[in-house]
């Protein structure tokens, strides 16, 4: 399995950060890269819209950088069924160099499993044991080991007993008994006389009408084998179906495919078998072992729109960073060689990407251009924000230009239709947009969320304080400020609450005052100051 390389953005996905994990991720598949976009969390209204609008798919959430079975390389199962034979079963294992064969049923289904051991256990057991096997062993099994075939098929019942012609063949109890005999044929009717259920004739003998006669009015199955004596003596135990033998599946350890290998190999610590099943339903879909887990590379990310650790993908260190593309200060994540790190004072993370595929020489495609510019229009409230840059409007007008589009028209649809608390639940209006700081020591939750109308924020002001004070006190916040910026860039209008409101309540008048828009320009920053 060749893992792809994952491009994501952070745990809050706004739709810059999802559109430039698909757009960047476009951009590496056509140079030739196995890449793929990802999520960290739930798509906003917003994103929503846009990827609907486009026609472009939701990318896959990943929720650690752990790796799963399903993301490492591991064996194809080689499967059997629950009748074949124990030497059919061998064969296998030599052919495909395993010790270990997937039992199923009739339906494809996962009953169990066998190993080398087992089979090799078989021939060294008591014969007590072996006879108990041989006893329901199919005659259809009796004639595949031997590669023979059935002259003649009785119904006399086995006794499980395997007996060869000896001075004392007619002193003993021959009931049952599968006996395997050269071309004398008279120890054939006299084995047949005695009881024996099955005849097994070596060197392709075949007898004469008499014996053919005899062992149907007795019952007396009749199997011709190009093998002599001691090859058939050597090989008739392997008849036995592997279902005899197997252990079943309520009694192995297996693994779905979706467990994280650090769980499945602190289980295989417990155990020393070779290889285990990895099952999903009724089904095995592979073979794990512990070399899997040793040669298993960790996951490979791109961060685009982040990088700080607390806003990037759980477990992080389990992973390995590649490339970082962001438009943010620089954080505090660490990695362990080189990387491409592009990181410039812009408006939207897509500008950045618009701007390499222009390096590239790779000509974007129509819905890759106008998830740049939604992307685009998004992070910089339609170009209003101080956080826009000329370097922005530049590339958006070129895309405008080179692609038929028009930013003030996708602006005007896209805030008509998304920017709005309306009917929204509280959690929803809070975490659809949020990330976390520590701001001179002090764990800060930032918010923003984009209105056409301050009515609907007035409307529930009151009560939804009470409710930040309560995820405050539920997850050990000390502020957290909410912005309701107006969607056209013409100021905000927040709310504050926790242990550390109080310190910046004059501030965040202030910026109401001052018409702040940008989190990271003026938000962040004021707040900084004010808890200083």
């Amino acid at each position: 399995m060749n893992q792809p390389i994952y491009v994501i953005g952070h745990k809050r996905p706004d739709t810059d950060s999802v559109c430039g994990a698909i757009t960047l991720a476009a951009l590496k598949q056509k140079l030739g890269e196995n890449v793929v976009p990802a999520r960290l969390g739930h798509l906003n209204p917003e994103t929503k819209y846009i990827l609907k609008k486009v026609g472009v798919p939701t990318p896959v959430r990943l929720t650690t950088a752990k790796n799963a079975l399903e993301e490492i390389e591991i064996d194809e199962a080689i499967l059997i069924n629950r009748l074949d034979t124990l030497r059919y079963g061998w064969d296998l294992m030599l052919d495909n160099n395993t010790k270990t064969i997937y039992v199923l049923d009739d339906n494809g289904d996962f009953i169990g499993m066998v190993t080398l051991a087992d089979i090799s256990k078989v021939q060294m057991q008591d014969l007590n044991i072996t006879r108990n096997l041989l006893k329901d062993t199919p005659e259809e099994n009796l004639r595949d080991v031997v590669h023979g075939k059935i002259l003649y098929r009785g119904d006399r019942k086995k006794s499980g007993d395997v007996r060869i012609s000896d001075k004392k063949m007619m002193e003993r109890d021959l009931t049952g008994a599968i006996m395997v005999l050269n071309d004398h044929e008279d120890d054939m009717i006299k084995s047949m006389a005695r009881g024996a259920a099955v005849i097994i004739i070596a060197e392709n003998f075949v007898p004469n009408d008499y014996i053919f006669e005899m062992a149907k009015a007795m019952g007396v199955t009749l199997i011709s084998t190009p093998y002599n004596l001691m090859k058939i003596i050597q090989m008739i135990y392997r008849a036995i179906p592997v279902e005899f033998i197997m252990t079943p599946r309520h009694e192995a350890i297996e693994f779905h495919p979706t467990e994280y290998i650090e769980d499945v190999e602190r289980k295989m610590l417990r155990t020393r078998h070779s290889s285990y099943p990895v099952v999903e339903g009724k089904k095995i879909i592979g073979s794990v072992a512990r070399y899997h887990l040793l040669k298993a590379k960790p996951k490979k990310f791109i961060l685009v729109d982040h990088n700080e650790s607390k806003q990037s993908i759980d477990d992080r260190n389990q992973g390995e960073i590649l490339e970082i593309v962001d438009h943010h200060r620089i954080g505090d994540i660490e990695t362990n060689r080189p990387i491409v790190f592009r990181n410039m004072i812009v408006g939207s993370v897509n500008t950045i990407i618009a701007m390499m595929y222009q390096e590239y020489g790779i000509k974007m495609g129509e819905k890759i251009a106008q998830l740049i510019l939604y992307a685009m229009i998004s992070d910089t409230m339609n170009f209003k924000s101080p956080t826009c840059t000329q370097t922005d409007r530049f590339i958006a007008a070129r895309i405008e230009e080179e692609y038929g589009l028009d930013a003030s028209q996708m602006a005007e649809d896209l805030f008509r239709n998304t920017a709005t608390i309306r009917e929204k639940d509280f959690k929803s209006i809070l975490y659809q947009d949020c990330k976390e700081f520590d701001l001179s020591g002090i764990k800060t939750s930032i918010s923003q969320v984009f209105v056409f109308d301050y009515q609907d924020v007035d409307q529930i002001a009151d009560d939804f304080k009470s409710y930040m004070a309560d995820e405050c006190r539920k997850l050990g916040v000390n502020l957290w400020v909410i912005a309701f910026t107006n969607v056209e860039g013409n100021g905000s209008r927040f709310l504050a609450a926790g242990p550390e409101s109080f310190r910046v309540e004059e501030a965040i008048k202030g910026f109401e005052e001052k018409k702040y828009v940008s989190r990271k320009k003026q938000i962040v920053p004021g707040l900084g100051a004010a808890l200083r």
